[in-house]
């Protein structure tokens, strides 16, 4: 009678890591940064039907990089689930917070239990409040979910575009300023990103009830000056 293979836990989920996180920084990067008026995001995105930004609810905004089908899938879940828990109860029970906690519970059990990892980080952002300054929760591919104050990267390089933005990094700078160096450090030194390069949305004070907005064409390239 054979033996069975066998594998050690700690080899098993150090293989896993290593298959989502090369999955992850095949894709382009994304950046989050709070502004005086909200919170902008900013993905090396080309592509004007794939969004890797979307709005999820009112004041809640979702983000996400990696395998596009397995984030997407992600996005209608929170939806669902954003638009089901306001309609039962009302709509200012719905937060960034118990979402990501949901998310980071759903990929965490994933990572663990099946085969195939989910190659994607997302990014949940909430518009603050009188109450609550601006929410960023960013949750990478195996659960762990990071309270982020003043702006979260993800996707490939995130150490050296963190690090550019956090030299550029101002409180409360204006909405021009946040995304010219939220781009530079997206791009780097080498390359060179216009409007046609970039998926760009806000969530603003401003906007009405539903704080989302996508920034696009000429708008979009005279913030970016």
């Amino acid at each position: 009678m054979t033996m069975p293979y066998y594998v050690a836990p700690e080899q098993v989920m150090k293989d896993r890591a290593e298959y989502a996180q090369k999955g992850i920084a095949r894709g382009r990067s994304l950046v989050a940064t709070t502004y005086d008026q909200g919170i902008a995001i900013v993905a090396d995105n080309p592509s004007r039907s794939l969004h890797k930004i979307s709005e999820i609810y009112d004041r809640i905004a979702f983000a996400g990089v990696g395998k596009y089908n397995e984030f997407d899938q992600l996005r209608v879940s929170g939806i669902r689930h954003a638009d089901t828990k306001g309609y039962a109860y009302s709509r200012e029970d719905v937060e960034a917070r118990s979402l990501a906690n949901l998310y980071a519970q759903y990929l965490g059990q994933v990572f663990t239990h099946e085969m195939k990892p989910l190659e994607v980080e997302i990014l949940v952002a909430e518009l603050g409040t009188g109450l609550r300054p601006p929410q960023l929760y960013h949750i990478a591919y195996e659960g762990t979910i990071t309270d982020e104050d003043r702006y979260a990267v993800l996707g490939g390089e995130t150490e050296t575009i963190a690090q550019r933005l956090d030299q550029l990094w101002s409180a409360e700078w204006p909405l021009p300023d946040a995304l010219r160096s939220a781009v530079g450090a997206l791009a780097g030194p080498d390359r060179t990103l216009g409007g046609s390069d970039l998926e760009v949305a806000v969530l603003a004070e401003g906007n009405g009830r539903r704080a989302f907005r996508r920034l696009v064409d000429d708008e979009l390239d005279a913030l970016l000056g």
